[in-house]
């Protein structure tokens, strides 16, 4: 309806529209929607809605993003066998809530095609620089322009000397060429080696969320994640059911926030956060080495769940069952407290120290007597009960414990528990300059 009503307009009054929406940052179609918005509240009519970005997918997200505040990306698709892995990835990107537009090359519709990526876009495919229906808006300028952040996925050799060389031949050239948006470049050659798309996905969150909020800047965060594992022999070891979602989603969420991280992370299945420092260890002497020489640190947070006890004298071999023996003594020692050595140092103890407590039963006095304990400054408590999902899963139900109370903080994602930790951490910290 809006590019019907443009084209019906004079030239004048076309080129009054194209710079009003320039200096709005929309599209020409979005402004006459505004327009038309406006009048009808105006009148008491009802005015015509813009199209939404599509809901995320999946429960990452407790509550749908603000309009205003959704992030638009414009994935380009090159032309290599990779191109296969721009579903998921257009997946993982509206699982976070960003919006997706996509440019498909001439050469990547050999590979897919424009209705399988539409179809999971939620609108239609651009692959055609002289297309009569988006270019008499100028349509590679608007796509240029309306993007928060242009993604290449997979970037071949011929996409990248193009860029190189500032060759506009084609819709993606001539988009590439025209914005002025950040670009994150995926290579991929040699039979689709491309980074996998839940990495390219933290790498455009980690963009788009720098773009906005450096609250961290210039600040130092030792974090710990994931669990440790205490071996009983060189095959069989200690741990508990930890994942590591929490603390690399905190780790994450401080890097984005413009933080220099340092990462002290157990064995874990996912993928090193971009941008920050990662420290590799098994045990739990392993983790403390490993924290103690990260310090001096402004923050830091203590998420992995370090086992409390190991063996006192591991095998050297493999233990082995043998008939009619009685079930091997393992004799226990305890583990180092990392979390109250490090909150109870007499020098370079960082700013504010923030352990967690996962309970299965009184969850608050539990980790308020921890608090105490420890001598850190917050604690942040949650319920592991198997029937939660909590540990392994995707979410969380935060209790913030401090010495003036306890805050409870509403069941949300892990990477909206991070976000929200980060955002007080960062708070803490102007309070103390002031």
């Amino acid at each position: 309806m809006a590019s019907l009503t443009v084209r019906q307009l004079d030239e004048r009054i076309k080129k009054r529209l194209r710079l009003r929406a320039a200096r709005n940052g929309r599209s020409v179609e979005d402004e006459v929607r505004t327009i038309l918005r406006a009048a009808g509240e105006e009148s008491g009519a009802e005015a015509p809605q813009p199209i939404s970005p599509p809901a995320p997918q999946t429960g990452r997200r407790a509550e749908a993003t603000p309009a205003h505040d959704v992030k638009r990306v414009l994935l380009i698709v090159g032309g290599g066998i990779a191109a296969y892995k721009s579903l998921d990835l257009i997946r993982r990107l509206k699982e976070r809530g960003i919006a997706v537009r996509c440019i498909l090359t001439k050469a990547a519709e050999h590979f897919v095609t424009p209705l399988s990526a539409g179809a999971i876009v939620g609108e239609r495919v651009f692959t055609d620089l002289f297309d009569p229906a988006g270019e008499f808006d100028i349509g590679h300028i608007r796509l240029a322009r309306e993007a928060d952040l242009i993604v290449v996925a997979p970037a071949t050799a011929d996409l990248m000397a193009k860029m190189a060389g500032g060759h506009a031949d084609d819709l993606a050239t001539a988009v590439l060429l025209a914005t002025t948006a950040k670009i994150l470049l995926a290579p991929a050659m040699k039979l689709g080696r491309m980074a996998e798309p839940l990495e390219i996905a933290a790498a455009v969150e980690r963009l788009l969320s720098a773009s906005t909020q450096q609250t961290l800047a210039g600040r130092r965060v030792l974090i710990t994640s994931g669990p440790t594992h205490e071996p009983i022999d060189p095959v069989r070891y200690i741990a508990n059911r930890s994942s590591g979602k929490q603390g690399h989603a905190i780790a994450a969420a401080a890097s984005a926030a413009g933080a220099d991280v340092v990462l002290v992370s157990g064995p874990v299945n996912l993928p090193d956060p971009p941008g920050v420092t990662i420290v590799h260890v098994e045990t739990a002497r392993d983790m403390l080495r490993a924290a103690e020489r990260a310090l001096p640190a402004d923050v830091a947070i203590f998420a992995a769940a370090v086992a409390d006890w190991r063996v006192a004298n591991a095998g050297a071999q493999k233990i082995k069952k043998k008939a009619g023996q009685t079930t091997p003594d393992l004799s226990l020692v305890e583990n180092p407290d990392i979390l109250a050595t490090i909150a109870h140092r007499k020098s370079q103890r960082p700013k504010l120290v923030i352990g967690f407590a996962a309970e299965t039963e009184n969850v608050a006095a539990n980790a308020k007597e921890k608090l105490a304990r420890k001598g850190c400054d917050w604690i942040l408590a949650n319920d592991v009960s198997p029937q939660t999902g909590i540990m392994g899963g995707n979410r969380n139900t935060i209790q913030l414990v401090t010495p003036a109370g306890i805050e409870p903080w509403p069941p949300q994602s892990k990477d909206d528990v991070a976000a929200m930790l980060i955002a007080r951490i960062a708070d803490e910290l102007d309070g103390d300059k002031a």
